[in-house]
């Protein structure tokens, strides 16, 4: 953790630099302070992850003397074959799309991706052999 730590403290310096001299050389407010946002958000994360790094056990890659095998195990379970992504997407496109051409397509948008998204978590909840 101690890399993505120093990774986002050095892009808190980065973009802090970068606000200051974007801020100076153009007129233009919007760009400064999204700048100046990254830098904000970029220490926030930088500083949780070294924090954190510094209260758990070192990881296997964090030590240059860890073997491959150390870092082997179950990351988690992912779905081969959900159909539900697609459904996701789709209605989260309608959703944005709406707030473009009119609230009634965002009304729509948004209860289909609500409906999809619950049928994505709970695709495993239903039974053994029902996918």
């Amino acid at each position: 953790m101690k890399v993505e730590g120093w990774l986002f403290a050095t892009g808190f310096f980065f973009f802090s630099i970068a606000a200051v001299i974007y801020g100076l050389l153009s007129d233009e407010p919007a760009g400064t302070v999204a700048l100046a946002f990254t830098a904000g958000l970029s220490f926030l994360v930088g500083y949780y992850l070294l924090f954190t790094a510094r209260r758990i056990d070192r990881r296997p890659e964090d030590r240059p003397d860890a073997d491959i095998a150390e870092g082997a195990g179950e990351l988690g379970f992912y779905s081969p074959h959900s159909w539900w992504p697609l459904p996701v997407a789709f209605f989260g496109a309608v959703t944005f799309a709406g707030v473009v051409f009119g609230w009634w397509l965002f009304i729509i948008g948004a209860a289909g991706a609500l409906l999809s998204v619950v049928g994505l978590v709970f695709e495993y909840y239903r039974g053994d052999a029902v996918h």
